[in-house]
Parts: C-alpha cells; structure tokens; sequence
C-alpha cells in the first residue's frame, strides 16, 4: 500500500458501478480501517451495504475518498477542518451545489451504450 503522506498520482478508478472497500483502499491509498472511520467522520460518505455489512462504493464517493485524503494528508487540514472545507464547497449561498460526479456518471453511461451499440452493430 502507498504512504498516505506521499503527494503521488493515484491510479485511474475503474468505470464501474461498485467498488469493494479493499478495492478502494488501493485506489485512494487508504487502509480500510481509515475508510470506516471516515464514514463517521464525514456524513457525505455512505457506501451502500448489502448482506453481512459489506461495504459497495460508488464512483462518487471514491472521489469524495480522493478528495477527503488530499485535504488531510496533502494540504494538512484536521478532520474538523477538512469537513467544514466539504460543507463549505458543497453550497454557494446556502444552496447545494449540482454535483459533477452526476456529469460523469452520466459520461459514463452515454460511453457504455456506445460500447454496447458497436457491439450489438457487428
């Protein structure tokens, strides 16, 4: 696993639908007991929890992971600080922003009918 302190490149997320907590440990470079503790920490982050609490991330919220990391361990912010940061970006005069995570899953999407269009054309 990578050193959470290291400003490196993280290795492209997957166009999947659902990620697995150790797959997310490897893609945020994030231990997964860090990962659970952020889930109480920042109230943005629910990974979806199916049969014997298992833990299913979506895109978003690896991105979220992404940007959760970079405040803490990049830019030093304390949890405190980095969720107000979140808070704080994620309205503009009270309001909730649009989310860009939906802009791409929506790119996602129109790249998986594509996909499916060519191959159902040969």
């Amino acid at each position: 696993m990578l050193d959470p302190g290291e400003n490196i490149d993280l290795p492209p997320i997957p166009s999947k639908r659902y990620f697995t907590i150790g797959e997310v440990s490897e893609l945020c470079a994030v231990k997964p007991h860090v990962l659970r503790y952020w889930e109480q920490e920042f109230p943005q982050l629910k990974p979806v929890k199916r049969r014997g609490n298992r833990r299913y991330y979506q895109r978003h919220e690896v991105q979220l992971i992404r940007q959760i990391r970079t405040l803490l361990y990049v830019d030093g912010f304390t949890i405190s600080g980095a969720r107000n940061k979140l808070d704080h970006d994620s309205e503009v005069d009270g309001k909730p922003l649009v989310s860009d995570y939906r802009t791409e899953i929506v790119s996602d999407l129109i790249r998986e009918i594509d996909e499916i269009v060519s191959i159902l054309k040969d």
